[in-house]
């Protein structure tokens, strides 16, 4: 098992670099699409949707929702011209959407009454998670792409570095010093102590990687304070995004959302802190720094 998972890591790494700094505009959406497309297939489980040909109806319906803005703007993709202002808005409808889930997960299980029963809901929810992230992806991976192909791959990377380096942090502070649980009805295993860690952890890597990184990394001058609170905030909103899709999975009552990794579940067990992550940072980003 411990083989299986670490093989699994490495080819999901070695395959992440590779289209993070390889793939061109066109090809790297379709690809990120088609991340979405099974994330929406996993969700269909969050919804009461268990049978294999109910959700691949889901899933189905799921590529024509993507493939035709994608097609009906290819030109703009082609362009790495992500942000517009029909898209931006479905940006801002993310950061909306974490700040909903957090009353979700602090009242749960008492807010489950609001949503488990509606099919519809479920399905909103699961679009306000998948596609601003879709959106934040692209538009960080192909920030100034037309003057630095590669700049917006080191941005966005950072965004991976900083979430999984404070959850490393939080993982260790939790294991040594957690002894208060930050949300035992949605997640027993996870710690104030640990969450505090992962916060801190942020703030350390956010200020290093100013005082080292080069300034072509970011495009632009930042100043310290706000960046180092943006990547605060990112992490805290991150740990939100491991702790909603906990709480989808215990009402569904399933351990992983899938098996389609090996040693790892499903791609919404990998990427649900950063479902919420991205969106975040990338406002921030965008149009308050």
């Amino acid at each position: 098992m411990l083989k299986e998972r670490i093989l699994s890591a490495i080819i999901m790494i070695v395959v992440a670099v590779i289209a993070l700094f390889w793939l061109t505009p066109l090809p790297f959406t379709l690809a990120l699409s088609a991340i979405i497309v099974l994330s929406m297939w996993e969700w269909a489980q969050f919804a009461g949707f268990k049978r294999p040909v109910v959700r691949a109806i889901v899933a189905f319906v799921t590529v024509g929702i993507l493939l035709f803005p994608i097609m009906a703007a290819t030109h703009y993709v082609r362009a790495a011209r992500f942000l517009t202002d029909e898209s931006t808005p479905f940006l801002f409808l993310g950061c909306i959407w974490w700040i909903v889930s957090l009353g979700l997960v602090v009242s749960y299980p008492g807010s489950a009454k609001i949503w488990v029963k509606s099919i519809s809901a479920k399905f909103i929810f699961g679009f306000c998670t998948l596609v601003p992230f879709l959106l934040g992806v692209l538009a960080l991976r192909f920030y100034q792409y037309n003057t630095n192909a590669h700049q917006g791959a080191y941005l966005l990377l950072y965004v991976f570095v900083l979430v999984w380096g404070a959850d490393s942090g939080a993982y260790f502070v939790g294991r040594k010093l957690g002894k208060h649980k930050l949300a035992p009805k949605v997640s027993p295993g996870k710690s104030v102590e640990g969450a505090i860690g992962g916060v801190i952890t942020s703030g350390i890597i956010a200020f290093v990687f100013l005082q080292f990184a080069p300034l072509t990394i970011l495009g632009r001058e930042v100043a310290t304070l706000p960046f180092v609170f943006l990547s605060i905030l990112t992490v805290a909103v991150s740990i939100l995004g491991d702790l909603s899709e906990s709480m989808f999975k215990r009402q569904a009552n399933i351990k992983d959302s899938s098996n389609l990794i090996p040693g790892h579940g499903g791609i919404l067990d990998r990427i649900d802190s950063l479902t919420a992550a991205v969106p975040i940072f990338a406002t921030g980003f965008f149009f308050f720094l």
